[in-house]
């Protein structure tokens, strides 16, 4: 037995899961219907995927929630993740999934699926025969990614860094490195017996004023972590920024230089899917606004050559939409997406110019670290304020960078901190911008750039 076997059986062992068939299980995986799997859609499919966001307590509302977006005409479903499994608090979470059961209310903000178990959830995903993506946040998905597996989800987003650093405060690092590597090795090893699995990196990160360039950086990064151990197909992915240019010239830099990583490291044969995130920032409290918002980022994702859209509602500033509403959201942004045809090539030279030469200096600073291994070199690169993520709620982030808006609404870099990006490339991006040194007055256009879509 390898090792990987004996730490999956340790893994599995777990008080909470009743069971499981590791033959049965890679039985269900070798013979399930290619519709399950959204790299056989990506490669199949001549359309941007409209996957929406959601997921409730119990099985039932799941299942509804499901219906409404078939009905809706939805590429790809959603199961949210609850928080206490998130954190790995399974027995927090079975309690309060039976109070939610028994109460008919909602006690939890997801799905508990490790509670649910894989036989049960199964069902619910076979019967709808449509790919689901497991949207969670969890540093240790080792257990939760296992389970999804053999529940038929063969859609896994989240990383090391980019479900770490935007979510948890103290959670160790070097932890979540080795045990999204797992998580990179089953998903790969299901690869072999049927269509690959699709892992997907979470572009938005803490979803405030994200400099495009470690945006990018950090999708080249989780790409790499994960072809290196036997993926083959990657989605790649960012949200909309706020300004129309900056986000075309994000997806011309990324869908270049994440092909050109790969290829360089050897993985000529992974597949590279891009996906753009729908508005993460606060959204208009005035519904026609949300409405209007959300046509323009759905244009967007055209014009930018998106292969997945993820959708927002109009009710985002209200709190959790209801089924209705994120089915309604969904048909619109289908019904959007019918009528953009012949979309234009759009490029600003001088700005993906920089912004490639930004990355590749980051890149090269991360890849030139003397350790022996890529997790290594980038654990040392966040340690030493390489990467960072701005308001980012983790210990080891430096929270040195500033960034602010130029007057074209695009997202600059005002304080690099330890960036190591040259002064070429950071003279480009304070040019762009006309701040003095007033403190207060830089408090309150950060405040501002923040809530620019209310």
């Amino acid at each position: 037995m390898g090792l990987l076997q004996r730490e999956r059986e340790a893994i599995l062992g777990n008080e909470y899961v009743d069971h499981f068939d590791f033959s049965e299980v890679e039985s269900f995986i070798k013979n399930a219907d290619k519709n399950l799997f959204i790299s056989h859609r990506f490669k199949h499919e001549d359309k941007i995927l409209v996957q929406p966001r959601g997921g409730f307590p119990t099985y039932e509302k799941v299942f509804k929630l499901y219906e409404e977006f078939s009905e809706a005409g939805v590429d790809v479903l959603p199961l949210t993740i609850d928080s206490n499994t998130r954190l790995n608090d399974y027995a927090s979470a079975q309690k309060m999934l039976r109070l939610s059961e028994e109460n008919d209310v909602d006690m939890l903000n997801g799905y508990p699926l490790i509670n649910h178990g894989y036989r049960t959830t199964r069902k619910m995903i076979e019967h709808f025969n449509i790919p689901v993506s497991l949207r969670h946040g969890t540093p240790d998905a080792r257990l939760l990614v296992e389970i999804a597996l053999a529940s038929g989800i063969f859609e896994i987003e989240g990383g090391p860094i980019t479900y770490l650093l935007p979510y948890s405060k103290n959670f160790p690092l070097d932890k979540a490195f080795i045990y999204w590597k797992y998580v990179e090795k089953v998903c790969a090893k299901y690869s072999e017996l049927n269509e690959p699995v699709n892992r997907e990196s979470f572009g938005p990160l803490s979803a405030t004023l994200q400099p495009p360039v470690i945006v990018i950086v950090i999708q080249i990064i989780e790409m790499l972590l994960s072809l290196e151990e036997g993926v083959k197909s990657f989605s790649v992915s960012f949200s909309q920024t706020g300004t129309l240019l900056q986000d075309i010239v994000i997806s011309n830099v990324l869908k270049k230089l994440s092909r050109k990583y790969a290829d360089e490291f050897g993985y000529n044969d992974a597949a590279i899917n891009l996906v753009y995130h729908q508005w993460m920032g606060a959204f208009p409290r005035n519904k026609e606004h949300s409405e209007s918002l959300i046509t323009a980022s759905t244009v967007i994702a055209a014009l930018v050559g998106a292969d997945k859209i993820i959708t927002k509602t109009k009710d985002e500033a209200f709190g959790i939409p209801t089924k209705e509403s994120n089915a309604s959201a969904v048909s619109k942004v289908q019904y959007t997406l019918g009528i953009l045809k012949g979309i234009p090539s759009i490029k600003d030279e001088e700005e993906e110019e920089n912004l490639e030469a930004e990355v590749t200096e980051i890149m090269q600073a991360v890849l030139n670290d003397s350790a022996d291994t890529l997790w290594r070199k980038v654990f040392n690169a966040i340690k030493n304020g390489y990467i960072e993520i701005p308001f980012s709620p983790h210990i080891i982030n430096n929270n040195k960078v500033i960034t602010v808006r130029d007057k074209n609404a695009n997202i600059r870099i005002y304080d690099k901190g330890d960036l190591p990006i040259s002064q070429k490339s950071f003279r480009f991006e304070r040019d762009k911008l006309s701040l003095g040194k007033n403190k207060n007055a830089l408090v309150g256009k950060i405040i501002d750039d923040i809530g620019i879509m209310l």
